[in-house]
């Protein structure tokens, strides 16, 4: 059976770099794609390393990309934040928390084991309506914009084997094996159910 057009889920854990980027490139690709974040708040740099910028999750990003330029536009601009809030503007208003979405996606990937492991227990403790078939897999990338871009071509490239594939469920082994030979990454993956 097909999956024609694939429901794809984005999941970082602020919604703000490399599930965003994953959204950006994906959607020009022409997938049905969201994106989400798995944390309880959105965390920035701050002006010191261990004192990161908190927002809430129904903060929009023009709120704080105005409020990142009040604190210290050259710092800001200089660690590529402000680009990454104009790229996200472009996409959605504000970031979205997985854990508050129902929509169903055939296909949910991850961008760190610890956001995999959150979406595998939000979907094991939601009670199953269909017993539709989410195929949860990880595709780790540290939070900087060259990993974001490469893990998000690596999603890219994932979802248009899958979208080929003829039975999803008998081909992702295979599909994923194939991605990790060519590119030197391993992939966690699992199925859940709604």
């Amino acid at each position: 059976m097909s999956f024609s057009p694939l429901k794809v889920a984005v999941v970082c854990m602020s919604n703000m770099n490399r599930s965003m980027e994953a959204h950006s490139i994906l959607r020009k690709k022409g997938f049905s794609v969201r994106s989400f974040g798995a944390g309880s708040r959105v965390r920035l740099p701050g002006t010191a390393r261990n004192l990161p910028v908190v927002y809430d999750f129904s903060t929009t990003y023009e709120q704080m990309r105005k409020d990142l330029v009040r604190i210290d536009r050259e710092r800001y601009t200089s660690n590529g934040i402000l680009h990454i809030l104009g790229r996200n503007e472009r996409i959605k208003p504000r970031p979205e928390r997985f854990q508050e979405c129902r929509d169903r996606f055939d296909v949910i990937f991850t961008c760190e084991e610890s956001v995999y492991d959150r979406v595998i227990e939000e979907l094991w403790v939601r009670e199953q309506e269909t017993c539709q078939p989410v195929y949860v897999i990880n595709v780790d990338m540290d939070d900087n914009t060259e990993d974001a871009t490469l893990g998000s071509l690596i999603i890219c490239e994932l979802c248009e084997r899958l979208q080929q594939a003829e039975d999803m469920e008998g081909s992702l082994a295979e599909l994923l094996l194939a991605v990790e030979r060519k590119t030197g990454r391993s992939f966690l993956h699992t199925v859940c159910f709604y």
